[in-house]
Protein backbone atom coordinates (compact mmCIF):
# COMPACT_ATOMS: atom_id res chain seq x y z
CA UNK A 1 0.00 0.00 0.00
CA UNK A 2 1.52 3.18 -1.19
CA UNK A 3 2.71 5.26 2.07
CA UNK A 4 -0.17 8.79 2.96
CA UNK A 5 1.28 12.18 2.94
CA UNK A 6 1.21 11.99 6.56
CA UNK A 7 3.11 9.11 6.97
CA UNK A 8 5.38 10.99 4.44
CA UNK A 9 5.63 13.74 6.92
CA UNK A 10 4.06 16.07 4.07
CA UNK A 11 1.13 18.55 5.14
CA UNK A 12 -2.09 18.04 2.89
CA UNK A 13 -1.73 19.24 -0.41
CA UNK A 14 1.69 19.30 -0.57
CA UNK A 15 2.99 16.89 -3.06
CA UNK A 16 0.43 18.28 -5.05
CA UNK A 17 2.09 21.87 -5.16
CA UNK A 18 5.05 20.15 -5.89
CA UNK A 19 3.81 18.62 -8.89
CA UNK A 20 4.30 15.16 -7.48
CA UNK A 21 1.89 11.98 -7.32
CA UNK A 22 2.10 9.47 -5.14
CA UNK A 23 2.65 6.18 -7.10
CA UNK A 24 -0.50 4.13 -7.98
CA UNK A 25 -0.98 0.50 -6.40
CA UNK A 26 0.80 -1.42 -8.75
CA UNK A 27 3.41 1.06 -9.41
CA UNK A 28 6.82 -0.37 -10.20
CA UNK A 29 10.35 0.25 -8.91
CA UNK A 30 13.49 -0.95 -10.71
CA UNK A 31 17.10 -0.44 -9.74
CA UNK A 32 19.96 -0.90 -12.75
CA UNK A 33 23.12 -1.35 -12.89
CA UNK A 34 24.71 -0.20 -16.37
CA UNK A 35 27.47 -0.69 -18.03
CA UNK A 36 30.11 -2.39 -15.54
CA UNK A 37 33.16 -3.62 -17.39
CA UNK A 38 35.26 -6.53 -15.86
CA UNK A 39 37.87 -8.42 -17.20
CA UNK A 40 36.87 -12.22 -17.00
CA UNK A 41 37.86 -15.67 -18.19
CA UNK A 42 34.70 -16.60 -20.28
CA UNK A 43 34.11 -18.22 -23.43
CA UNK A 44 34.80 -22.24 -25.11
CA UNK A 45 38.08 -21.14 -27.69
CA UNK A 46 41.35 -21.99 -26.52
CA UNK A 47 42.37 -17.94 -26.61
CA UNK A 48 39.22 -17.15 -24.64
CA UNK A 49 40.57 -19.77 -21.84
CA UNK A 50 43.60 -18.81 -22.05
CA UNK A 51 43.34 -14.74 -21.70
CA UNK A 52 40.96 -12.76 -19.59
CA UNK A 53 38.88 -10.09 -21.58
CA UNK A 54 36.88 -7.17 -20.87
CA UNK A 55 33.07 -8.20 -20.05
CA UNK A 56 30.05 -5.53 -19.77
CA UNK A 57 27.40 -6.31 -17.14
CA UNK A 58 23.87 -4.64 -17.11
CA UNK A 59 21.36 -5.46 -14.54
CA UNK A 60 17.79 -4.38 -14.36
CA UNK A 61 16.50 -5.27 -10.87
CA UNK A 62 12.44 -5.17 -10.62
CA UNK A 63 11.40 -4.94 -7.14
CA UNK A 64 8.11 -6.83 -5.86
CA UNK A 65 4.85 -5.03 -5.28
CA UNK A 66 5.09 -4.95 -1.64
CA UNK A 67 8.73 -3.38 -2.06
CA UNK A 68 7.41 -1.17 -4.81
CA UNK A 69 7.75 2.34 -3.09
CA UNK A 70 10.95 2.49 -0.83
CA UNK A 71 10.74 6.39 -0.31
CA UNK A 72 14.15 7.76 1.63
CA UNK A 73 14.54 5.06 3.80
CA UNK A 74 17.70 3.09 2.64
CA UNK A 75 17.15 0.08 4.56
CA UNK A 76 13.80 -0.65 2.13
CA UNK A 77 15.91 -0.19 -1.11
CA UNK A 78 17.48 -2.90 -3.34
CA UNK A 79 21.20 -2.44 -2.70
CA UNK A 80 23.00 -1.79 -6.13
CA UNK A 81 26.24 -2.04 -4.36
CA UNK A 82 25.53 -5.44 -3.16
CA UNK A 83 24.53 -6.46 -6.58
CA UNK A 84 28.38 -5.25 -7.94
CA UNK A 85 30.06 -7.05 -5.31
CA UNK A 86 27.95 -10.46 -6.20
CA UNK A 87 28.74 -10.05 -9.65
CA UNK A 88 32.64 -8.71 -9.28
CA UNK A 89 32.55 -12.38 -7.39
CA UNK A 90 30.63 -14.37 -9.77
CA UNK A 91 34.01 -12.82 -12.37
CA UNK A 92 36.90 -13.90 -10.35
CA UNK A 93 35.47 -17.04 -9.33
CA UNK A 94 36.42 -18.81 -12.12
CA UNK A 95 36.33 -19.68 -15.90
CA UNK A 96 32.81 -19.62 -17.61
CA UNK A 97 31.99 -21.00 -20.33
CA UNK A 98 28.87 -18.92 -21.96
CA UNK A 99 27.32 -15.32 -21.84
CA UNK A 100 24.63 -16.92 -21.37
CA UNK A 101 25.91 -19.17 -17.83
CA UNK A 102 27.27 -15.79 -16.45
CA UNK A 103 23.71 -14.32 -17.38
CA UNK A 104 22.25 -17.10 -15.18
CA UNK A 105 24.61 -16.90 -12.35
CA UNK A 106 23.86 -13.13 -11.87
CA UNK A 107 20.40 -13.55 -11.72
CA UNK A 108 20.42 -16.22 -8.80
CA UNK A 109 22.27 -14.38 -7.15
CA UNK A 110 20.09 -10.86 -7.33
CA UNK A 111 17.15 -13.27 -6.14
CA UNK A 112 19.01 -14.03 -2.80
CA UNK A 113 17.26 -10.45 -2.23
CA UNK A 114 13.70 -11.29 -1.69
CA UNK A 115 12.31 -7.91 -3.15
CA UNK A 116 13.21 -8.65 -6.42
CA UNK A 117 10.86 -10.23 -8.14
CA UNK A 118 12.12 -10.03 -11.85
CA UNK A 119 15.58 -9.25 -13.16
CA UNK A 120 17.33 -8.72 -16.84
CA UNK A 121 20.70 -9.45 -17.30
CA UNK A 122 23.09 -8.41 -19.91
CA UNK A 123 26.39 -9.83 -20.46
CA UNK A 124 28.81 -8.49 -23.32
CA UNK A 125 31.71 -9.59 -24.55
CA UNK A 126 33.53 -6.04 -26.20
CA UNK A 127 36.42 -7.58 -28.09
CA UNK A 128 35.28 -10.43 -30.57
CA UNK A 129 34.67 -8.08 -33.46
CA UNK A 130 36.63 -4.70 -34.45
CA UNK A 131 33.11 -3.76 -36.15
CA UNK A 132 30.94 -4.20 -32.91
CA UNK A 133 30.59 -2.55 -30.06
CA UNK A 134 29.53 -6.12 -28.16
CA UNK A 135 28.44 -9.52 -28.36
CA UNK A 136 26.34 -11.87 -25.74
CA UNK A 137 22.93 -12.53 -23.87
CA UNK A 138 20.60 -11.24 -22.27
CA UNK A 139 18.50 -13.15 -19.91
CA UNK A 140 15.32 -12.27 -18.21
CA UNK A 141 13.61 -14.04 -15.12
CA UNK A 142 11.10 -14.28 -12.97
CA UNK A 143 11.87 -15.28 -8.94
CA UNK A 144 11.21 -18.98 -8.72
CA UNK A 145 7.58 -19.72 -6.95
CA UNK A 146 9.84 -21.61 -3.93
CA UNK A 147 13.03 -21.67 -2.30
CA UNK A 148 13.29 -17.84 -2.44
CA UNK A 149 16.27 -17.04 0.18
CA UNK A 150 16.14 -14.08 3.16
CA UNK A 151 19.57 -12.60 2.13
CA UNK A 152 20.31 -9.72 -0.04
CA UNK A 153 23.70 -10.73 -2.61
Amino acid sequence: MAPTTRQLGLGPGTLAALGYELPAPGAGYTVTVRGLVLMCSIGIRRREREQRQRVRISVDLIATAAASFPGDDRRRVINYEKVVAAIREIARSGHIDLCEGFAERISAACFADTRVERVRVWVEKLDVFSDAEGVGAMLERTRPLSGASDRSP
